[in-house]
């Protein structure tokens, strides 16, 4: 099937190419739900989307909803689970294609799941991956600048998730909810979908906010909150989580333990610990305001920071940007290699560099990067490793790619250097 495409795109112009790719995409979820059944009608299904925050908010919902007694399906950027079986999304992207996820939710019901919580993006509602999902409440975390020059604006970007809310509406669940962050306007236009219940969060819902380096502290409605994730944006993440919870009858202090017991998750904030007096974090963090409020989270501490920037070819926008972030934020930066797919990598570094006053240190392999980080690291210091987070693969190009793991060369890395 892939040589076929080939062999087509290989002939059209690329605005014709994209046209046949618009039924092509459609026929394909249609017949693969038709395939499975329409598992999703079967199942409880909770759709997460946004651009930042996604990844966590599934992950926190996974976990109170497993906490809550059910058998739960989630699919993500980071890993697909169902119960207790999990297994890494090597797919670069975050809702696969050619009908995965009706396979992905068929199999789910076969081993007994009954609820499942699905990270939606913008790119999957242009291949049409988002219909056919029969959601019972869709979950809007944010909308920042990002995909612009895939989606040509940021109107046509927020439209592209939008499609995901009219889906909703679509949906022959009842009751349907929409959980919306209504800090923006676009969280506003969310809310104003006709669905049975509209449910606002923002940030003031945390009352007696303490935020710390290793977790943070908030109250709900007289319930305490202690979440093992740092920073504003993780507040959120738990509110968005805590008001979808409500909504499906599960009480505060169930959600609360499932909360305090998520200490991990994968990319995202993720502190790496082998005996090190020094803390290092992998974050995902692929947006100038995603680098910003993780840099945040970590207050004074002295920081040493590692960063690439999101893959070449696109969001060119934004690489002096997060060059000039991490340069106001952090005591040490070193820039490095990430994705660079067809462009040459050392354009995109030097593009981050162009945002920086002094000039910075450039350290292209990016195995070396990050023991170079270490190893300048003194007690108490911060080393922040942002770009990939749980990404399996460096891109590079031709299509090559160099399998990799942010967390796992930390920690060989931090075993050399503790040995």
């Amino acid at each position: 099937m892939e040589k076929l495409q080939h062999g087509i795109q290989s002939h059209l112009t690329p605005r014709a190419y994209r046209l046949l790719l618009t039924p092509y995409h459609f026929v394909w979820n249609l017949f693969s739900a038709i395939r499975y059944g329409f598992p999703a009608r079967e199942l409880v299904v909770i759709g997460v989307t946004g651009t930042k925050g996604k990844s966590s908010v599934s992950e926190m919902l996974y976990s109170v909803l497993t906490e809550a007694g059910h058998t739960v399906a989630l699919s993500s950027t980071i890993h697909f689970v169902i119960g207790r079986e999990t297994r890494p999304n090597t797919f670069k992207m975050t809702l696969p294609g050619r009908g995965f996820i009706h396979k992905f939710l068929r199999e789910a019901i076969t081993k007994g799941a009954t609820h499942a919580v699905i990270e939606i993006t913008s790119e999957a509602t242009l291949q049409y991956r988002h219909l056919f999902l029969s959601q019972n409440a869709l979950v809007f975390t944010n909308l920042e600048k990002e995909h612009l020059e895939r989606h040509g604006g940021m109107e046509n970007y927020f439209l592209a998730k939008y499609e995901i809310g009219k889906a909703l509406t679509r949906s022959l669940k009842r009751p349907r909810g929409i959980i919306a962050n209504n800090e923006s306007d676009y969280g506003k236009k969310f809310l104003a979908l006709p669905v049975e219940k509209q449910i606002p969060f923002s940030l003031s819902d945390a009352q007696n906010l303490i935020l710390g380096e290793k977790g943070i502290l908030f109250r709900y409605h007289d319930v305490l909150f202690d979440v093992p994730q740092p920073g504003e944006f993780s507040a959120r993440n738990a509110l968005a989580t805590i008001k979808t919870g409500e909504f499906f009858g599960v009480s505060l202090e169930t959600i609360a333990c499932a909360l305090k017991n998520l200490t991990t998750i994968a990319g995202r904030a993720e502190r790496i610990d082998e005996g090190q007096d020094f803390l290092v974090v992998v974050d995902y963090a692929h947006t100038p305001d995603s680098l910003e409020a993780l840099y945040k989270a970590y207050g004074t501490a002295r920081k040493i920071c590692v960063l690439g920037n999101t893959g070449g070819g696109r969001d060119v926008w934004k690489r002096p940007l997060m060059g000039k972030i991490a340069e106001s934020y952090c005591d040490e930066v070193i820039l490095t290699d990430e994705d660079p797919y067809d462009e040459d990598p050392v354009a995109i570094v030097q593009g981050m560099a162009e945002g920086m006053q002094k000039k910075p240190s450039i350290v292209m392999e990016r195995r070396d990067a990050i023991a170079q980080a270490l190893t300048m690291a003194r007690t108490k210091d911060v080393v922040l490793i942002t770009g990939k987070g749980t990404d399996p693969y460096i891109m590079r190009a031709q299509g090559a790619k160099e399998v990799w793991s942010d967390a796992g060369v930390v920690r060989e890395e931090l075993k050399k250097l503790l040995s």
